[in-house]
């Protein structure tokens, strides 16, 4: 099997956070956790799934006019979402394990390409892979690091970038999206949200070195380095700059976002928020 998360995250009540090594404690949360603290609306998209699951199953029509039936459908098809989005999430990290082993290999070092090549194949997702090989080819990427783990003490925050590389002979710092297709055939955009992940690596501090023992050095690839959304699909691989412009508005956000998850950590550790609170006594005469 794969390790697809970081070594040294952690799943914790308030979201994913990193240690400084393995088994040590939980210190700041990860780049997306801080993301995250600004809440989307899903309800539409769940509801549309649980719907489209359930016109689309075969046994609708022997389920009208059973009750029974019909419960069964719905309470399977409630989950609908959350199937796809499990799913999703496997062939994300199938699909970033390819591109990591990728890298490792053109950097000389240990790699499992053929075996996660092989991972893709068996789920039917080799078009992602054909397409990454398509891409790295004409980019004629230059690796300099994958997967590495990257902290800023400064503001307290952690995260893992996919990939450092040169490309043209300029510094990069990629970020994978694996992306679905489109009724139109092409792989479907990136969100603009990927700039404040990329902004956020881009200020990194420090690099991880060895994270059994626990060892780091300063970040050395912050060169005014070229932020590159790469979004991955079936049939293409679209390659996005994130806009120097709007580099600093979208930083300005990263670093709100941090303060409201570090607001939402001390409202979790201050204790009972409310307190029931009896009538006075009685009035004496």
């Amino acid at each position: 099997m794969f390790m697809t998360s970081p070594a040294l995250a952690h799943q914790t009540d308030f979201g994913r956070m990193y240690a400084r090594k393995i088994g040590g404690l939980p210190q700041v949360p990860s780049i997306t956790n801080v993301i995250g603290q600004e809440k989307m609306d899903l309800d539409g998209w769940v509801g549309h799934m649980a719907a489209t699951a359930v016109v689309q199953d075969p046994r609708l029509s022997e389920a009208v006019g059973n009750s029974a039936k019909l419960k069964a459908l719905a309470r399977q098809s409630s989950k609908a979402a959350a199937d796809y989005r499990d799913a999703a999430a496997a062939r994300g990290d199938r699909v970033h394990q390819y591109c990591e082993q990728i890298a490792l290999r053109a950097m000389g070092k240990n790699h499992q390409a053929a075996a996660a090549r092989e991972a893709l194949v068996s789920n039917n997702e080799e078009g992602f892979a054909g397409r990454f090989d398509e891409w790295w080819d004409t980019y004629q990427v230059q690796p300099l690091a994958a997967e590495v783990t990257v902290w800023n003490e400064s503001i307290g925050y952690a995260g893992t970038l996919d990939l450092v590389a040169t490309i043209g002979g300029r510094l990069c710092l990629i970020d994978y999206k694996t992306r679905g297709t489109g009724r139109d055939g092409r792989v479907k955009p990136l969100d603009p949200k990927v700039i404040m992940q990329l902004a956020a690596g881009a200020k990194a501090e420090e690099m991880v070195v060895d994270p059994a023992i626990g060892t780091w050095e300063p970040w050395k690839y912050s060169q005014d380095p070229m932020l590159l959304g790469v979004a991955i699909g079936e049939t293409e691989v679209q390659t996005v700059m994130a806009n120097p412009d709007v580099l600093p508005a979208y930083w300005s956000k990263f670093w709100s976002l941090r303060q409201v998850w570090g607001a939402t950590l001390k409202v979790g550790e201050a204790g009972v928020a409310l307190r029931e609170v009896g009538p006075p006594p009685p009035l004496v005469p």
